[in-house]
């Protein structure tokens, strides 16, 4: 009986018969492993990108509001209810949780932004800049003036609402706004600075007060606002952080509704789980596309070895030895390929994160789904996707070397030994 390390052997010394053909079929199959990865690794990217920005520029990864605020966005419905809360505490209890890396309290309303004959409408945020900052980037995005101080009488406005308005930093706007307890709130507002974010909606519609200066317009006492919007360090994990959350000592007798990102922004979510499954297919495609090449190698190398077969089936070896020793040289075609894409795929991958491809020179930002996106190409690598096309390269291997396999099996000794076959 033959040793079982014999077949592999042979299978070894088969490969290395003609190197110039094991060459070709490894590097078609790393190029492949390769591909699929860089590939799928770029598209992340893209829908990372788009999920950072539709998140981070403003809304926040989770959302915590009283239950009667949404949707109508009722001004009187504040977390707490009319009593309010212990903010800082509040606060400070929410992003002290597992996973929360920000936590900034908001407070919302609808008003009219006017300076000289020139009026607009927009939606009012009273934000507190310092923890402002570690959960959005609309007070990092201003290229005029400087963002409202903690405590000032001051004002935020976007690119295009200044530009309607004709003000500049340093100049002054009338704000009006219906208050919480059914009067008109009014008063003058400095403007500190112009935001830009590249979102239309926010730069033609969206102005940032200090948090106690709206709260002072709107007739909400100190502990009341709207919303608490948290960043989380994995946007995926936003969902367990809100399950999380929804149960915490902390919040548990405020009656909130705590949402993730995947449930306030669907249209990104549907888009993100879309570009996976989209992942998936670009692996399938790539190896159904090298199937046939080592299935072409090695049917080529059975039919040149059609007389060492016939001389292992008049000795002995039954048809499962012969097959076995071609799988192996497919299994060994396949691990060899891995290796070498594997090398090549984290070296393409780690270059192209450090070095994002930048093509702000060819194209703008532009938006989808109401998230920008910026035209830099960047990887995000991760372990899933290795994992399946390392899975999908043995496969294909293994499949690619069934039938060249049989076709082995059924060459006749006495034929083949002979010259007839």
């Amino acid at each position: 009986m033959a040793r079982p390390d014999i077949w592999w052997r042979i299978a070894v010394r088969n490969l290395g018969r003609n190197p110039r053909r094991t060459a070709l079929s490894v590097s078609a199959l790393a190029f492949g492993f390769a591909a699929a990865v860089v590939m799928v690794a770029v598209s992340d990217g893209m829908t990372a990108e788009m999920i950072d920005n539709g998140t981070e520029i403003l809304s926040g990864q989770v959302q915590l509001h009283a239950r009667d605020y949404l949707p109508e966005r009722d001004t009187y419905a504040t977390i707490g209810g009319a009593d309010g809360t212990n903010l800082d505490s509040l606060v400070r209890a929410v992003a002290a949780l597992p996973g929360v890396t920000g936590a900034a309290p908001r407070v919302y309303g609808g008003g009219l932004l006017s300076a000289g004959a020139r009026t607009i409408a927009v939606q009012l945020a009273g934000m507190d800049p310092a923890r402002e900052h570690g959960v959005s980037r609309v007070l990092q995005a201003i290229v005029a003036g400087a963002a409202p101080l903690p405590g000032s009488r001051a004002i935020a406005v976007g690119e295009e609402s200044a530009r309607k308005l004709g003000v500049h930093p340093g100049d002054t706007l009338v704000v009006v706004a219906p208050a919480a307890d059914g009067s008109l709130g009014n008063d003058l507002y400095q403007v500190s600075g112009v935001f830009h974010t590249g979102l239309a909606e926010l730069d033609q519609g969206f102005a940032v007060l200090p948090l106690p200066a709206l709260q002072a317009l709107l007739a909400l006492d100190p502990g009341r606002v709207h919303e608490i919007a948290l960043t989380v360090r994995d946007p995926w994990a936003a969902p367990a952080v809100a399950e999380a959350l929804s149960s915490a000592p902390a919040l548990a007798s405020l009656d909130l509704a705590v949402e993730p990102w995947t449930v306030f922004r669907p249209e990104l979510a549907q888009y993100a789980r879309l570009a996976r499954a989209w992942n998936g297919l670009i692996i399938a495609i790539v190896f159904l596309m090298a199937i046939f090449g080592v299935t072409n190698t090695l049917l080529m190398s059975t039919f040149e070895r059609r007389r060492e077969f016939a001389v292992e089936g008049a000795l002995g070896a039954g048809r499962g030895a012969i097959a076995r020793t071609v799988v192996y040289e497919g299994l060994l075609l396949g691990a060899v390929s891995l290796a070498v894409g594997g090398v090549l795929a984290a070296a393409v991958v780690y270059w192209w994160r450090t070095a994002p491809l930048d093509l702000s020179g060819l194209v703008g930002a532009f938006t989808v789904s109401g998230a920008l996106v910026r035209p830099v190409l960047r990887t995000v690598p991760s372990w899933q996707t290795p994992i399946q096309a390392a899975v999908a390269l043995l496969l294909t291997s293994l499949l690619a070397a069934l039938y060249p396999a049989f076709r082995a099996t059924r060459v006749p000794p006495g034929d083949a030994l002979a010259g007839r076959e």
